[in-house]
């Protein structure tokens, strides 16, 4: 796994930032913007937005799912 396609965000709940983002799913909102949801394996479910070329690179390497 490449850094680049390490998704990572931030935990509001612990305020930590650069969390790993475990089993993401990349959908797209109505306005076409992506988006990784997932969670930290400590219950705490994490949400990002992301850049087209980000989403299909974490897509592409297998970190997340294609959520459409």
């Amino acid at each position: 796994m490449t850094d680049s396609a390490m998704l990572t965000a931030y935990n509001v709940k612990t305020k930590e930032k650069n969390v790993p983002i475990l089993d993401a799913v990349v959908t797209k909102t109505t306005k076409g913007a992506y988006m990784a949801q997932g969670h930290d394996g400590k219950g705490n479910k994490l949400t990002t937005l992301l850049g087209e070329a980000k989403a299909l690179n974490a897509i592409k390497a297998g970190t997340a799912k294609q959520g459409w």
